[in-house]
């Protein structure tokens, strides 16, 4: 099995197979329900770029730009339109569309999986190894992305496994899995 890497820049690309490749370019897992919904949101997203052109043709046709806060607003929504459809198309690109994992007891994308850090047993959290596009969208679970230090450290691991990941201030933590359940909406 290959060993876990907390190398910033490296991601790990599943097959569900057994098998992991390490690559310079972050793949990110997504079902095929998350998959679809994120696509159906972008297509939705570029279908309503003529409606935003138009309401800032006609914001524009009111007179003074400069006074002119319908104008403003209409293109400020258009920026935060085009930087979603930006965002989607890329996160899409680079999706690696499967299967939730069904397997317990070991931490894969897409499993809740419990921990406890540095050898104390009572200082313990539960969360969601995922992407944001592919959490709880309930916000009740805390997500950690796989290629994040301590989503990275843990895929892969058995429960029991202790293992050490990096910390912003330079230093090392230990984690050890208590238990890893995949996730259901």
């Amino acid at each position: 099995m290959p060993s876990v890497s907390n190398r910033p820049g490296v991601h790990r690309d599943f097959d569900y197979k057994g098998v992991i490749e390490m690559t310079e370019t972050q793949v990110t897992w997504l079902t095929q329900e998350s998959h679809d919904r994120l696509k159906s949101e972008l297509d939705q997203l570029i279908s309503n770029r003529p409606v935003i052109a138009a309401e800032i043709n006609e914001r524009r046709e009111e007179g003074d730009l400069k006074e002119n806060g319908g104008y403003h607003a209409a293109r400020e929504e258009q920026g935060q339109q085009e930087a979603r459809i930006r965002q989607l198309q890329e996160l899409l690109n680079s999706a690696k569309v499967g299967e939730a994992p069904t397997q317990s007891g070991v931490a894969l994308p897409g499993s809740v999986v419990k921990v406890y850090y540095d050898g104390d047993e009572s200082d313990t959290e539960t969360f969601l190894i995922a992407t944001r596009e592919e959490g709880a969208r309930d916000g009740k679970l805390e997500v950690y992305s796989p290629s994040s230090p301590l989503g990275g450290a843990l895929i892969d691991a058995k429960v029991g496994d202790t293992r050490e990941y990096a910390l912003p201030n330079g230093k090392t933590m230990k984690v050890t899995l208590l238990s890893a359940e995949p996730y259901h909406t």
